[in-house]
């Protein structure tokens, strides 16, 4: 090789070493005039969650709850997940009150099981309700039905519900924790997340009124209007003759509003749903009897 092309190769190289050094140099100076401090809390609070990113408190993951529970503006026990322990834990390392949370619960806005609501046809498709739904609906004789396929049930990564021996899915208030998958998966979008204290429950979404109605469920809404009359001033409105619950004024609600339906349709919850009658036991039953 000979003296020009190593004076080259010399000259190449550096260059390219003193582009290097003045981009590294460059990096520097941007990364420690820009760079975001971040509490190291939050990794220590991160690491005691759950890791479920459920959201069911509200934020799109475990970590985005740790760094505004960091920043004081959220209360420990909005993780409904984590173990009264872990809530404790979080509080006592942050320095602050565990706080209250009302606990929210998956329902269900539908009592129509096989044992009331008969069938227009045999289905015979792909056993989900998604699917179900897509083939004229199915072959529930109520078209605003559950159609007991238990998508919801697959969906639900907590175990928190199951398929009684009716068709009904049946959540287990103390394993829910309000993510929403089951209402993702609905597809006739019959689950709501609410506040266990809302207790007034409307169990049917059939536009369908007086006879009608009951000829395809005999546990359908069909408008006669008594809870409304019975319910404290606004808490329920009829609209197209179906019983519609304002929680807005939920303080003011009770169960008189149930007493005189005609249908069961309206139902005053304590716990889980369905404890009645059809939903009968089994393997499960214990668990959601003490839910």
């Amino acid at each position: 090789m000979d003296t020009l092309s190593v004076t080259a190769i010399a000259g190449s190289a550096a260059i390219l070493g003193g582009v290097g050094l003045f981009f590294a140099a460059l990096i520097a100076v941007v990364n420690r005039k820009f760079r975001v401090w971040e509490d190291p809390r939050i990794d220590a609070v991160a690491a005691m969650l759950p890791g479920n990113n459920c959201g069911a408190c509200g934020q799109p993951g475990c970590r985005a709850f740790a760094e505004q529970a960091v920043q004081g503006a959220i209360a420990p026990a909005v993780c409904t997940v984590a173990s009264p322990d872990v809530r404790a834990d979080i509080a006592g390392y942050l320095g602050v009150d565990v706080g209250q949370a009302v606990q929210r619960v998956a329902r269900l806005l539908c009592a129509g099981g096989q044992d009331v609501a008969p069938d227009r046809a045999e289905y015979r498709g792909l056993g989900t309700c998604k699917a179900a739904a897509a083939v004229a609906g199915g072959g529930k004789g109520c078209v605003w039905g559950c159609l007991g396929l238990a998508d919801c049930e697959v969906a639900c990564t907590f175990d928190a519900i199951w398929m009684n021996r009716v068709g009904l899915p049946v959540v287990i208030p103390g394993k829910c924790t309000a993510c929403g998958d089951c209402v993702t998966a609905c597809p006739r979008d019959l689950f709501v997340v609410r506040p266990m204290d809302w207790k007034l429950i409307v169990q049917c979404k059939s536009l369908l009124e007086g006879e009608a109605a009951e000829r395809l469920c005999r546990v359908a809404c069909n408008g006669c209007g008594k809870c409304a009359v019975d319910a404290p001033a606004g808490v329920i409105e009829m609209k197209d003759g179906l019983a519609v619950v304002d929680y807005a004024r939920n303080d003011l609600a009770g169960p008189e509003a149930t007493r005189r339906c005609p249908t069961g349709a309206i139902v005053w919850v304590e716990g889980a749903q369905f404890a009645r009658g059809a939903a009968a036991p089994d393997r499960r039953a214990a668990e959601e009897a003490l839910a």
